[in-house]
Parts: C-alpha cells; structure tokens; sequence
C-alpha cells in the first residue's frame, strides 16, 4: 500500500504533494506492472480520463504529459 495516492480533486500526491503521479508513484508503478507496459499505460489513461473531468481548466498536452509523458 501506497501513500503517494492522488488526492481529488486535484490530483496532488496525498505522500509528497507533488502533482500526482509523483516521482515515488511513477517508479511505484513501474514495479507493480513490471512486464505489463500495456496494462499500465491503459490504468494511466483511465486516471488521464478522469483528471481530465476534475482539472478541465488545464490544457490536455500538460494533463497528457503528465500522466502518460513518462512512460517512454
């Protein structure tokens, strides 16, 4: 268990307060779905889908980069 979860609605890491998926979160990530890239990228777009519904006043590219950028 994680405490670098998002806080909503604005999407700030609950562990650190940095913009959610935080660095921990992000590297988090990368061990639980070690050998599963396509099923993190999915996960990581559904939470895009739905930061995008709490912060519609940023543009898409920052909220894009932010939670899928890092994936490359």
């Amino acid at each position: 268990m994680t405490t670098h979860g998002p806080v909503l609605p604005m999407w700030n890491c609950g562990g650190c307060g940095a913009p959610w998926p935080c660095h921990t979160r992000q590297q988090e990530l990368r061990a639980e779905f070690d050998g599963a890239s396509l099923s993190l990228a999915l996960y990581l777009g559904a939470q895009l889908v739905r930061a995008c519904e709490d912060l519609s006043w940023l543009p898409a590219g920052v909220l894009h980069q932010r939670f899928l950028g890092w994936l490359r």
